[in-house]
């Protein structure tokens, strides 16, 4: 069986924000109420009490000639024109000596009678008629039967001025309970105040409650939340905005790399399987090695391994786009030039007919970066001047820094590319009207631009003095 303080703190935790903010803020409003009413209680009953001491000192200077004069055996005390206040005097033998009519039945206290001897300045007691003297020293709490007595030395004993409590103790607890009932009206109060407070403070929140629920229903990322205040839930708001656009952006980069997949995959695979099945309907009438003469099946198989090797390439090159930036592999401070060496060192196996021509800056060219993503990125500048290179035309790579900037040069001595397409050499899939018929997917200089962004560079064209394609990368100097 569950304690009531587990059933209090399960609901709790599944109740709404709303019932959360209602609940503490009418708890903070009783409490407050509760703290300054039992303040307020102990002053009012601080100041009753000082001033019936004040009344009492009053009261006693009068009285005090007279015994000042006659003596405390022989002075005769008036009688006391207050109902509620009574005068005796205390010899030191504990004599009690009254106004004839009006004795007050008061115990002597040794306190009292260390007065009456001048053994002790004048003090106040709280004394109760039944059970003797309050030793608690409660000043606050007066009743019908307790006495608020004020003993002060006096020619041969003292004076004892008592006022009962009846008229204090009653308004001390008039003014209590109002206190009580304030403190209950406050409390309700807070209820209707606290849901007035939530209802106001999580109105922007229900906005954006509302927007996220819409926005999880129809899918739609394009729907973006009004910022109309500032402050927290003015950044939420923004937040929420721009985590929508980037979902936005990664949902349409999604839809494009798909499409780029269909379209790039399309072609190759179409080739592919048309060779294939024109192989085997041939193996399958036993005319393969009379259908086709040897130059033929040589062509043919040739054609399927440029098939297989641009399937692999297109593949390769759209798995780098699908990573994007959350590659996995750490970034490291890396000497560029060994990046570029090693990319040229594939390049020529990949091109063999291209000459590549290597010039390096005579020291390391520090960079921060991921060194495989660096490599590929060369790797592929270096492939798309290796295609448009002619025969005799070699491919210049120059590394070199200018201006606190590791600068690549990739040089080649083909026809270079056209003004119009200078603009969107670097968009996925795009293939100028001249690279129709060479091999290649279109994307690997759209993976060149990625990788030099994510490294906070910048990649640019140019026309070589050759007058082919100069294709210039710049990457930020990591301190040495």
């Amino acid at each position: 069986m569950t304690s009531p303080l587990t059933r209090v703190r399960d609901w709790w935790r599944w109740s709404s924000l709303r019932t959360r903010l209602s609940v503490m803020t009418a708890t903070g409003i009783a409490v407050g109420s509760f703290a300054a009413s039992v303040f307020a209680w102990q002053v009012l009953a601080y100041e009753l009490r000082h001033s019936i001491e004040e009344q009492l000192r009053g009261d006693a200077a009068a009285l005090l000639a007279v015994t000042d004069r006659d003596g405390a055996a022989a002075a005769t005390l008036p009688s006391a024109s207050d109902a509620g206040l009574s005068a005796r005097i205390l010899l030191p033998d504990g004599t009690v000596r009254s106004p004839v009519g009006l004795p007050i039945a008061l115990p002597v206290t040794a306190d009292a009678l260390r007065v009456a001897d001048g053994r002790a300045a004048g003090r106040f007691d709280l004394v109760e008629v039944d059970d003797g003297i309050d030793d608690d020293d409660n000043y606050f709490a007066y009743d019908d039967d307790v006495y608020l007595v004020y003993t002060v030395h006096t020619n041969g004993g003292a004076i004892q001025i008592a006022r009962d409590g009846q008229f204090y103790g009653r308004a001390a607890s008039s003014f209590a309970l109002f206190l009580l009932l304030d403190a209950v009206v406050c409390a309700g109060s807070g209820v209707i105040v606290g849901r007035m407070v939530a209802r106001t403070v999580l109105a922007p929140v229900d906005r954006l409650t509302a927007t996220a629920v819409r926005v999880a229903r129809t899918h739609n990322l394009d729907e973006a939340i009004a910022v109309r205040s500032g402050g927290e839930i003015g950044q939420l708001a923004q937040a929420i905005n721009d985590m929508l656009a980037a979902l936005d952006a990664a949902r349409r980069s999604q839809r494009l790399l798909a499409d780029d997949a269909a379209h790039e995959l399309r072609t190759p695979l179409t080739s592919l399987r048309l060779n294939i099945e024109l192989l085997i309907r041939l193996d399958r009438r036993g005319t393969l090695q009379t259908a086709l003469d040897p130059a033929a099946r040589a062509k043919l198989l040739d054609d399927l391994g440029v098939q297989v090797v641009e399937l692999s390439t297109v593949v390769a090159e759209l798995t780098d786009l699908a990573r994007g930036d959350v590659a996995t592999e750490p970034t490291e401070v890396v000497n560029l030039a060994d990046q570029v060496v090693a990319a040229v060192t594939r390049a020529r196996s990949r091109v063999p007919d291209v000459d590549l021509v290597l010039d390096l800056a005579p020291v390391p060219v520090p960079v921060t970066g991921r060194p495989a993503a660096l490599q590929r990125a060369v790797l592929n500048l270096l492939d798309n001047a290796g295609k448009w290179s002619p025969p005799g035309q070699p491919v210049y790579v120059r590394l070199g820094v200018e201006g606190g900037a590791a600068v690549l040069e990739v040089d080649d001595g083909g026809p270079g590319i056209d003004a119009v397409d200078v603009p969107r050499v670097f968009d996925r899939s795009y293939r100028a009207d001249a690279a129709r018929d060479l091999p290649g997917s279109g994307l690997g200089l759209s993976i060149v631009r990625r990788v030099v962004d994510t490294h906070g560079g910048e990649v640019t064209v140019h026309r070589s003095d050759r007058g082919g394609a100069l294709l210039r990368v710049r990457l930020p100097v990591a301190s040495r």
